[in-house]
């Protein structure tokens, strides 16, 4: 299937598309360039709205209207803060983005500001990512050289300047308060909601903090129109997406796909399907915190309305492809163990509930388990899930649940078999 490509170069990968007189060379900047000479700030937020884009990290809210919220004639400076986090297993879109073609991205951080009215822009990158850190900067360094960024961008006098943030490599920072709370130089916890960072954000002014995916769609949606964006995808999450496929598949990679293609199609035609000798056990369709799939249930569309209906959530678009001969109990245990260490403690349920779980599945793996305890990790995650401030709560405990609702019976038997080999 011939697919648009907005975000992937179509020819594949090419090392140095990431230098400015390359990315040029294949029309970049020019919509920029266009939107600030002969478009208002109004149409460009209008186009969006209509296009509908959906934000990618997550939580798919639709950007337009997210940046509709930030107050008018606000005498307080107004802050973008892009959020390169991308600490969700996974997941590695961004990093692509960031570290192949960062051009791309920050003329859609251009367009968003002129939109929205904003003069300075913080890219929060988690600290693992230092050499994608280092190009980044490179390229902010050359777009100010060409008059790209700075005091009179294009000649058409907006000012816009452009800093990276190297964070600590917290999950808890993906979530979007705590990642303002970080980049103000303190502890990272979720903030009490509302009011909200449209309102009151970065140094306590209004905020609009958006995915790196996100913003890199803005200037082929610019370009080519809001009814052609939403031809890419389905009426109401247009677009294209970027699958972060991994596991047991014969091609793991990123694929560039419309929003809506069938998971089945990502997994078995995109990614080349199984290994040889392998057989399909499940998939995890959006990142780790995204409830598990069974191998009958991937014939759905990758949207955040279809996953919402099947029990599950698009989230990052992460892809995780399990095959049959893997440990149900080994797959509860590494998500239990995850959210254990990233919660950041300030919520008692999710401080207290996750190192529960984590300890109660490593007690299970290693041959100690108690009638009763599945049916323990369920309930403790009922008493997480939407009793903290910030999603993570959530992340932790959907996982857990779905995994034992739909594999008990291939759990139960791996911690039986755990027990027998203690004895």
């Amino acid at each position: 299937m011939s697919v648009d490509k907005r975000l992937l170069p179509a020819d594949g990968e090419t090392a140095e598309l990431r230098r400015l007189a390359v990315y040029e060379g294949r029309g970049g900047y020019a919509v920029a360039r266009r939107v600030l000479a002969s478009l208002t700030p109004a149409q460009v937020l209008d186009e969006v709205k209509a296009a509908g884009l959906r934000g990618r990290g997550g939580a798919g809210f639709p950007a337009g209207l997210k940046w509709s919220f930030v107050p008018k004639g606000d005498e307080k400076p107004k802050y973008l803060c892009v959020n390169a986090d991308e600490g969700e297993p996974g997941t590695f879109k961004d990093k692509y983005i960031l570290g192949h073609n960062p051009h791309l991205l920050l003329e859609g951080i251009i367009l968003a500001c002129y939109a929205v009215g904003i003069h300075v822009a913080y890219i929060y990158i988690r600290g693992e990512y230092e050499m994608i850190a280092r190009r980044l900067e490179e390229a902010i360094a050359e777009a100010a050289a060409a008059g790209y960024l700075g005091p009179n961008v294009f000649g058409a006098g907006f000012a816009l300047n452009a800093f990276v943030h190297r964070g600590a490599g917290a999950y808890i920072c993906g979530e979007e308060t705590a990642l303002l709370e970080s980049l103000e130089g303190k502890r990272g916890w979720p903030r009490l909601k509302p009011p909200f960072p449209a309102v009151v954000g970065l140094f306590q002014s209004p905020t609009v903090i958006n995915n790196v995916e996100t913003l890199a769609n803005l200037p082929g949606l610019i370009r080519d129109g809001a009814a052609a964006f939403i031809a890419l995808g389905t009426p109401k999450d247009g677009g294209t997406r970027l699958f972060s496929v991994s596991g047991s598949v014969a091609r793991p990679g990123l694929y560039e796909l419309p929003v809506g293609t069938k998971l089945r199609e990502i997994v078995f035609t995109h990614a080349g399907g199984m290994p040889p000798g392998r057989t399909l056990r499940a998939v995890i369709p959006g990142g780790m915190s995204s409830p598990i799939l069974r191998a009958d249930e991937i014939d759905v569309a990758m949207d955040f309305d279809s996953l919402a209906a099947a029990g599950s959530m698009l989230g990052s678009a992460g892809v995780i492809v399990i095959d049959a001969e893997a440990s149900m109990l080994t797959i509860l245990k590494k998500i239990a163990a995850f959210y254990a260490h990233e919660s950041c403690g300030q919520c008692t349920p999710c401080r207290l509930g996750t190192s529960w779980m984590a300890k109660t599945v490593e007690r299970l793996a290693s041959g100690e388990g108690r009638p009763g305890d599945l049916d323990g990790l369920v309930r403790v995650a009922s008493n997480i899930k939407g009793r903290t401030l910030c999603p993570l709560g959530d992340a932790a405990a959907l996982p857990v649940q779905a995994v034992v609702a739909k594999f008990r019976a291939e759990l139960e038997a791996e911690i039986e078999r755990a027990a027998e080999g203690r004895e």
